[in-house]
C-alpha cells in the first residue's frame, strides 16, 4: 500500500488552485485547466470542488462565439479582436471547441502559431479544446475552462468553433453573442451554409474588406442582409446586423466590438441575458450529466463484457435496439 502511495502523484490542492486563479495567476490557470481535462477519477473530484470553489467568481466576462467556413479567416480574425480588446485594457481568453481534433491531430502549437500577436500579448489567454473526445465532452470541458478563465479575471472569452456541425450549436449554447464570419461572393457561401447556422447568428461580419476587395464585401454584406431578412432571428430584441470589416488592417474592428456591446446591453435591459445565461447552466448540467452516465457505461465491467454481444445481435438483427437499450439501462439500474 505505501509503494503505490509514493509512486502515486499527489492530489492537487483545490483552496492554492483557487487563490492562484483569483490572483490572476496565468501558471495557475493553465494547471487548473490541466486538472479539468483529466481523466482520474481523483482528478475529475477535485475539478469539480475547484470549480464549486471559484464559481463566486464567474460570470461577469463577454462571452463571444465565432465561427465560420474555412478559409474565412478566423483566426486572423481572433488574433486582430484580440490585440485590439487588450489595447483598451480587456483580459482576452480565447478557447477552442473542436471535436475532430482526435482524427486531424490538431496541436496546441497549431493553435498558438495561428495567433501569432495573442499568443506572446500578456494580456491574453489561449487554449485549445482536448485532443480527444465527443463534441458532448468537449463543450462541457470547454465550459469549465471558461470559467476559470473568468475566475482569473478574463473579462473577454473568445470561444472559436473549428469543427463542423453540432460544434456551432454547443459554442452558440455556451456564449451570450454568437458571430459567423464569411467572405464576398454571397450566393456561393450561402448555399454551402447550413441555414441552422445562420438562424443561431446574432450577427455576420464580411471579412477582407481592403483595398480592391472592399466594394465586393459591401456588396456581399448587402446580399446577406437580404438573406437574414427571410430568417427568424435568434432573439425578439435584437436584428441581427451585417457589418464588414478587414482582420488585415483592423478597419471595422472597433464597430464589430459596438455592435457586440449593444447587444449585450439590448438583451440584458429585455431581460433576456439572464435568462439565456440561465437556460445555458440548465443544458450544461444535461450535458455534463450525458457525460457521467456514458462514462459509467463504458467503465462497468459487467456492462462491458456485455456489450459486444448485445451490439452484435442488434447488428444482426436478433435484437432490437429498443430491447438493448432497455437491457443496458436494467444493468445500470436505470
Amino acid at each position: 500500500m505505501a509503494r503505490r502511495s509514493e509512486s502515486s502523484p499527489p492530489s492537487p490542492d483545490v483552496a492554492k488552485l483557487a487563490a492562484g486563479l483569483r490572483a490572476g495567476e496565468r501558471a495557475v490557470l493553465a494547471r487548473a485547466i490541466t486538472l479539468i481535462e483529466s481523466k482520474r477519477a481523483d482528478h475529475q473530484r477535485a475539478a469539480r470542488r475547484l470549480v464549486q470553489e471559484v464559481l463566486p467568481a464567474t460570470g461577469n466576462a463577454i462571452r463571444v462565439g465565432i465561427t465560420g467556413m474555412p478559409g474565412v479567416g478566423k483566426s486572423t480574425t481572433i488574433d486582430a479582436l484580440g490585440v485590439f480588446l487588450t489595447d483598451q485594457a480587456h483580459r482576452v481568453a480565447v478557447l477552442t471547441v473542436d471535436p475532430s481534433s482526435s482524427r486531424s491531430g490538431g496541436s496546441i502549437l497549431g493553435d498558438k502559431t495561428r495567433m501569432a500577436r495573442l499568443a506572446t500579448d500578456p494580456h491574453a489567454f489561449i487554449r485549445p479544446s482536448p485532443a480527444s473526445g465527443t463534441l458532448g465532452g468537449v463543450a462541457a470541458k470547454t465550459r469549465e475552462t471558461m470559467l476559470l478563465a473568468e475566475a482569473a479575471g478574463f473579462d473577454v472569452v473568445l470561444v472559436e468553433t473549428v469543427g463542423i456541425g453540432q460544434s456551432e450549436t454547443a459554442v452558440a449554447d455556451m456564449t451570450d453573442f454568437f458571430l459567423l464570419l464569411m467572405l464576398a461572393g454571397a450566393g456561393d457561401e450561402l448555399q454551402g451554409l447550413k441555414k441552422g447556422v445562420i438562424e443561431l447568428a446574432d450577427m455576420i461580419a464580411v471579412n477582407k474588406a481592403d483595398g480592391d476587395n472592399v466594394k465586393r464585401a459591401r456588396a456581399a454584406a448587402a446580399e446577406y442582409s437580404a438573406a437574414l431578412h427571410i430568417l427568424t432571428p435568434r432573439s425578439p430584441h435584437w436584428t441581427p446586423p451585417v457589418v464588414t470589416y478587414s482582420a488585415l488592417t483592423g478597419d471595422g474592428l472597433a464597430d464589430l466590438w459596438a455592435k457586440i456591446l449593444a447587444h449585450r446591453e439590448r438583451l440584458t435591459q429585455a431581460g433576456e441575458f439572464a435568462a439565456r445565461r440561465k437556460e445555458q447552466q440548465i443544458k450544461w448540467l444535461w450535458t455534463m450529466l450525458d457525460e457521467r452516465l456514458i462514462a459509467r457505461l463504458k467503465n462497468d465491467p459487467a456492462l462491458k463484457s456485455r456489450l459486444p454481444a448485445l451490439e452484435t445481435a442488434v447488428a444482426q438483427g436478433r435484437l432490437s435496439p429498443a430491447l438493448a437499450v432497455e437491457e443496458i439501462a436494467d444493468a445500470m439500474g436505470l
